[in-house]
């Protein structure tokens, strides 16, 4: 199980906390670098450490698929096989079973899919969900969904989250009769629609999770779309568990999410930035490959402290990008999640100090 705890209240709904797993403790809001096959690309556990990463996202779709959930089981759990002693939280597959959707269907038992890998067909129910990732040994759960389009009808995204709280209350049901091992978290969808984000979000806490994830954004939605639907769901979300928006990573959508009362994000984006030659620093982003760096002796960003910055120039990255060398996308990666680690770092100060407004100003003007 896992204990949350509310530390200081800023502005808005932001707030700081600490998540302890396993007798880690880990410092809310905060990032969690993905890691789809139980690795983040090109990146070890020990460099993942240094970079500030206390806890990271795999997919327990992709895992059942290859190696096999039974394999990670027998060789002592995912923390074992990985060598990574922080935190693990299993995604269920729901939304990569949403974005293949030539190849599955979606059923009040499950999910029947044709994997992407081979074309052999799977059925899971939320119960297997279940059991596969406590399989897998996380610390933290997620359920079987539906994730509806944002162009979704009314009525398809309404049962979309009509099945979502059914499987969920099967899902408690099945972590509960087995132990309760791993702590798992509840899923809120319902599109881009109020009333429907409003009756899921009831629904769900009334089933009393350990915590609470907000899914469906960030799915092609407007910006300030997918803001108003955020702050209107985390609103019927209890204030004593931690929440979880799922699948976003842009360093403005994490502030104006944590202003809007969210602890806990993913994404792929900082690390498949990365690998294409695209870092964050303050006030955007660069692109390495450019013409413009071939005799660049700055760092990405001169006030990083990260291993990259403190030991390359823009020149030589980019020519690592250029002959296709795999160090030039290890030290990109390094880079990205330090930013966003760090960025998120920054964030939790100024909530505790009270200046989130300044910081959030500071980051608009391109100072953070």
């Amino acid at each position: 199980m896992i204990h949350f705890s509310v530390e200081k209240e800023g502005e808005g709904r932001a707030r700081t906390g600490v998540l302890r797993i396993r007798g880690i403790e880990i410092e809310t809001p905060v990032f969690m670098p993905v890691g789809t096959y139980a690795a983040v690309k090109t990146l070890s556990p020990l460099e993942l450490h240094e970079v500030g990463a206390r806890i990271i996202l795999s997919n327990a779709y992709h895992l059942f698929l290859r190696p096999g959930t039974q394999l990670i089981k027998k060789l002592g759990g995912i923390h074992r096989f990985t060598g990574w002693n922080g935190g693990y939280l299993t995604d269920s597959g729901g939304f990569q079973i949403f974005s293949l959707s030539p190849l599955r269907k979606i059923e009040r038992r499950g999910v029947t899919f044709q994997s992407h890998l081979d074309g052999s067909r799977h059925f899971l129910s939320p119960e297997e969900v279940v059991h596969i990732e406590k399989d897998i040994g996380a610390d933290i759960i997620m359920p079987l969904d539906v994730c509806s389009a944002a162009d979704a009808s009314q009525k398809e995204t309404e049962d979309a989250a009509d099945i979502t709280c059914e499987w969920a209350e099967r899902s408690k049901k099945t972590w509960e009769g087995s132990g309760s091992r791993g702590a798992l978290f509840g899923i809120v969808q319902g599109g881009m629609y109020r009333e429907t984000r409003e009756w899921c979000a009831r629904k769900i806490v009334e089933m009393d999770f350990p915590g609470y994830a907000v899914g469906g954004l960030s799915v092609g939605e407007e910006k300030e779309t997918m803001y108003d639907m955020l702050e209107y769901t985390s609103s019927f979300l209890p204030t004593d568990r931690p929440r979880y928006l799922m699948g976003v990573g842009a360093p403005d959508n994490i502030l104006e999410a944590v202003v809007r009362g969210v602890d806990m994000f993913d994404s792929v984006l900082p690390t498949r930035n990365a690998r294409n030659a695209t870092v964050f620093i303050p006030g955007g982003k660069l692109l390495l490959r450019n013409a413009a760096y071939r005799e660049d002796i700055m760092p990405i960003q001169a006030s990083c402290e990260c291993y990259t910055c403190r030991n390359f120039t823009r020149a030589y990255l980019r020519h690592l990008f250029k002959t296709r060398e795999i160090l030039g996308y290890r030290l990109a990666t390094i880079h990205n999640l330090h930013y966003l680690l760090h960025f998120v770092s920054q964030m939790g100060d100024a909530i505790r100090e009270g200046r989130l407004h300044h910081f959030r100003e500071d980051f608009y003007r391109g100072a953070v």
